[in-house]
Formats: structure tokens, sequence, C-alpha cells
């Protein structure tokens, strides 16, 4: 289990509410946000690693390179279960996204990103 770093590139006041770009960083074996949904459409590309996205209700593991569309509305998640660091480049559409950053801190404050399941389902 490790930790989420993210880093906000462009957010809705410089697009003119048009789109958010961040990147999300997992350690190996560590949870994402966890199901949820929103408005926001999201395009991911993965840029290292291989990370695990929930799109609906099945899991899927996307290696470096792969994109990965979540239309809005839909649940999704995402989480490394790998031994290697993951991360991904993240576009949100429309923009300020960013403006639910408070309260996703302080979810994650309350719920420590944890061991994502191994390969065989089993956790760490």
């Amino acid at each position: 289990m490790g930790g989420i770093a993210a880093t906000f590139v462009a957010d809705g006041a410089e697009t003119n509410g048009a789109y958010s770009i961040s990147t999300w960083r997992l350690d190996p074996h560590t949870t994402g946000p966890g199901a949820h949904h929103h408005p926001e459409d999201d395009v991911f590309l993965v840029t290292e690693g291989t990370m695990s996205f929930l799109i609906d209700d099945r899991w899927d593991d996307a290696p470096v390179g792969t994109f990965v569309l979540v239309p809005g509305g839909t649940t999704h998640d995402f989480e490394n279960r790998s031994d290697a660091p993951a991360a991904v480049f993240t576009i949100a559409t429309p923009g300020n996204f960013e403006r639910s950053m408070p309260a996703i801190v302080d979810w994650f404050r309350d719920h420590p990103p944890g061991a994502a399941p191994q390969p065989d389902g089993t956790n760490l």
C-alpha cells in the first residue's frame, strides 16, 4: 500500500470551463478514489505502468499507452494493482473538476488509500 499524488496542469478557470487536465500517480498496490460518478467525461492516458480501471461493473488492466474513456455519469474507479508505480494523464470535460478537490482531500484524509487486490484477488 502506498500513496497517491495528483497535480492539476490546467483548471477550468484557465480553459474557460472547457476542460481540466490533471495527472495522478499511484504507488504499487494502492487503491484509488473508490467507485464514484460525476457529470464530467473523463479521458485517461496511462503514462506509466499498468492502471486497473473499473467501468460500470467491470475491472480491466490498462498498460502504458492505453486510452480509457469514461462518459459522464458512469460509475468508475482506478487503482494500481501492480508491483510498480502507475500514472495517468487525465482530461475532464467540461472543466472545473478541481473545484471538488477540497472535498476529495477531506475524503482521502478520512479514507486513506488501501492495498489494491493482487491479480489472484487477495490483498497484501
